[in-house]
């Protein structure tokens, strides 16, 4: 399974933040530390805050920071989220595909389900602060320190 850039780069927002502490970078801040366009890293902070995961305050003194929720938010919940729970493939066509003549009685469908359900199944008992233990952290901390 791939993921969507988004969610990637909503999961490494949320590491960024776990390691920043009292310091409230702002959204350009965690954009440079990850190595992505702002504007990408904007609509990622959108969509976080709209989450209950963040607060992004506007202003001198303002920046990004991670809620008590998103702190202990299940990595398998933020991924589905920004994943959507659609089917893997789309059985139904679209304008540019016809329809699978077999989505009555084939077993792929719900086969290639429980797969992405297990996936996901496998992200729930890690939280995001989890992501920034052993050596993930320092390794963030230090590559916001040399921006």
């Amino acid at each position: 399974m791939r993921l969507l850039r988004s969610t990637d780069l909503a999961l490494r927002v949320l590491m960024r933040l776990v390691v920043a502490g009292d310091s409230n970078p702002t959204t350009r801040d965690v954009a440079a530390a990850v190595d992505v366009p702002y504007t990408h890293a904007a609509k990622v902070v959108a969509e976080l805050q709209h989450m209950g995961l963040l607060t992004a305050r506007r202003g001198r003194g303002g920046g990004l920071a991670l809620t008590e929720r998103g702190r202990t938010a299940s990595v398998g919940a933020v991924v589905r989220a920004f994943e959507g729970e659609d089917d893997v493939v789309d059985c139904e066509g679209t304008s540019a595909l016809a329809a699978c003549p077999l989505r009555s009685d084939c077993r792929l469908r719900g086969a290639l389900r429980r797969a992405q359900e297990a996936f996901f199944a496998s992200l729930d008992p890690l939280t995001v602060a989890d992501l920034a233990t052993g050596p993930t952290g320092p390794l963030l901390l230090q590559i916001s320190r040399a921006l």
